[in-house]
């Protein structure tokens, strides 16, 4: 189900020009992040990241650095493909009592997690990487909102789980599909939440030749943000 366009969060969006006029192209198969990006005036080509991008957890390593890897394999697994373009991919999980949530893979998974959070405050980090193929320059950065979930019962739960609005979805839920049993503290990003961070976006756009780092055939080593 795509976001609504009446939502708050999809009103006064704006983008910033891509480095160079390169075209830009989103490696992802996500509808909300497209819709997202139309909604700030971007111009874009979608041509979704390989599925084995987001294979592998590595034991002990956190929500932010997940993400921020995922969103690196993301891009990597694209930009070949395009002499010159400036690459956008991004990754999104929920955390809650350190316990990582990705997308439930079935309805079962997705009760679980609901009830892992009911009642409950935790975080949705998005990592974030931009890639300019021409100049084999990168950016990866992650950004964290903080929500609070009211306790839901049995038959809430099951109720939003005919809706199966949860499917594909980090944590088994979308903060753009009319819950008011959750809400952002402390003045997040509501866009994070839905999977891109686009005040965030517009940041490293407009500082992108100042804060991306070269980048080597042979780097393993995910590049991030120091800003």
């Amino acid at each position: 189900m795509a976001i609504s366009d009446d939502l708050p969060l999809m009103r006064g969006l704006s983008g910033a020009p891509i480095p160079d006029s390169m075209p830009l192209v989103l490696a992802s198969g996500s509808p909300r992040r497209a819709q997202l990006l139309r909604a700030a005036g971007y111009e874009f080509t979608i041509d979704p990241a390989s599925d084995d991008a987001e294979c592998g957890v590595c034991s002990r390593e956190t929500a932010p650095e997940l993400v921020a890897r995922y969103a690196y394999r993301k891009a990597e697994s694209v930009v070949r493909r395009h002499a010159r373009a400036m690459i956008l991919a991004a990754d999104t999980v929920a955390s809650c009592g350190g316990q990582i949530l990705g997308k439930p893979h079935n309805e079962e998974h997705a009760a679980e997690m609901l009830r892992t959070l009911s009642g409950r405050r935790h975080d949705v980090f998005t990592g974030v990487c931009l890639w300019s193929s021409g100049e084999s320059r990168c950016i990866v950065d992650v950004v964290r909102t903080e929500l609070q979930m009211e306790s839901l019962s049995e038959t809430m739960i099951r109720e939003y789980l005919d809706t199966l609005l949860w499917e594909g979805k980090a944590g088994a839920f979308g903060f753009q599909d009319g819950n008011d049993w959750i809400e952002i503290v402390g003045g997040g990003s509501e866009s994070n939440v839905v999977g891109l961070p686009m005040e965030r976006l517009k940041e490293l756009l407009e500082n992108f030749h100042s804060v991306a780092e070269t980048i080597d055939a042979r780097q393993s080593e995910t590049p991030t943000s120091n800003e």
